[in-house]
């Protein structure tokens, strides 16, 4: 693969007395900056939540920002107009960009069963670099961007083995770890999921990155319907990545789903689709997930979380990930 070019703006301003966060911001984006360039990467993170004050989390994304500001009471759905106007300025200031590249989202703690995705129609998509690998994302439309920053290790650590072998990707969303699979060599990947918006959005993933449609199939599926009849068409994978969401009540399922329920089925079935020396990496964002070992006596659970966390992320929470093998 062509190493791409990338572009990635020098802050040369020097420290402010009077702002703790645009010195925060500056510090840690100076620091990521350097791996970003080496490794062909123009979307991480800047800011996770590093001071009290400032509850939120900004990701960089090839010169556009994504505000998250994390709202824990209900009846407050989005950031005051004053401190939504220190953090522009800020990020105005530091990397001589314009309101119009910044884009915020609220993060609400809702109710079990509210679910939302799409919040706009503007289908102001653009493609960002990850390992070089290429992918499309969205600011405006939807709650997330369509590639979660927070697994970019866990993609890395696919590819790395990737090469020859047959990949399934359960709840793909966009299909990135297919992506990478394939582009490492994979002799074949499945992608996996229930949407219709973000399947297509892979195939443009796809696409994008000069990947043939042939070895590379992509089915619209509930993953827990989807599982039994692999099951049967005696398909085998050698790499298997399960990445649910904590909750699912979708109108096209038939009930909702939950991981602290499902994972059993899940894991289970996906061991019966395994090759002898094939692996499993499945993850959750749960922070209550529990996972009980003394279900599975045929395999080894190896939690990795450790290693799948990016360096930008100072949350250490964001995500569970463990590696099971037969």
């Amino acid at each position: 693969m062509d190493k791409p070019s990338i572009f990635l703006p020098i802050i040369t301003d020097s420290e402010d007395k009077s702002s703790i966060i645009k010195n925060r911001i500056r510090k840690n984006y100076r620091h990521i900056r350097k791996w970003a360039k080496r490794s062909y990467t123009n979307c991480f993170r800047i800011y996770d939540r590093d001071i009290k004050e400032y509850p939120l989390a900004i990701d960089f994304y090839d010169g556009r920002f994504l505000v998250h500001f994390f709202s824990y009471d209900r009846d407050i759905d989005e950031a005051s107009g004053q401190f939504h106007d220190e953090i522009d300025q800020v990020l105005c200031s530091l990397f001589g960009t314009s309101r119009d590249h910044i884009y915020w989202r609220t993060r609400v703690r809702r109710r079990k069963k509210e679910q939302y995705e799409k919040i706009d129609m503007q289908k102001d998509f653009f493609t960002v670099f990850e390992y070089g690998a290429k992918f499309k994302v969205n600011l405006k439309d939807y709650l997330d961007s369509g590639l979660f920053l927070d697994h970019r290790e866990t993609r890395k650590l696919v590819s790395s083995i990737a090469k020859g072998k047959r990949v399934l990707n359960l709840f793909a969303y966009t299909c990135s770890f297919s992506i990478h699979a394939a582009l490492a060599g994979a002799s074949f990947t499945k992608s996996v999921d229930l949407s219709n918006t973000y399947l297509a959005w892979g195939r443009d993933n796809f696409i994008l990155n000069s990947l043939p449609e042939e070895n590379n199939e992509i089915i619209r599926a509930d993953c827990m319907k989807f599982l039994d009849d692999e099951i049967d068409s005696g398909a085998l994978f050698d790499i298997i990545i399960i990445d649910p969401p904590t909750i699912s009540r979708s109108k096209k399922m038939d009930q909702m789903f939950d991981i602290q329920i499902d994972y059993p089925y899940l894991i289970t079935k996906s061991l019966k689709l395994l090759s002898s020396k094939g692996v499993i990496f499945f993850s959750t964002n749960s922070r209550k997930f529990k996972l009980d070992e003394s279900l599975f006596n045929s395999c080894s659970i190896e939690e990795i979380t450790d290693k799948t966390i990016p360096l930008d992320f100072h949350n250490k929470k964001i995500h569970r990930c463990w590696k099971i093998t037969l």
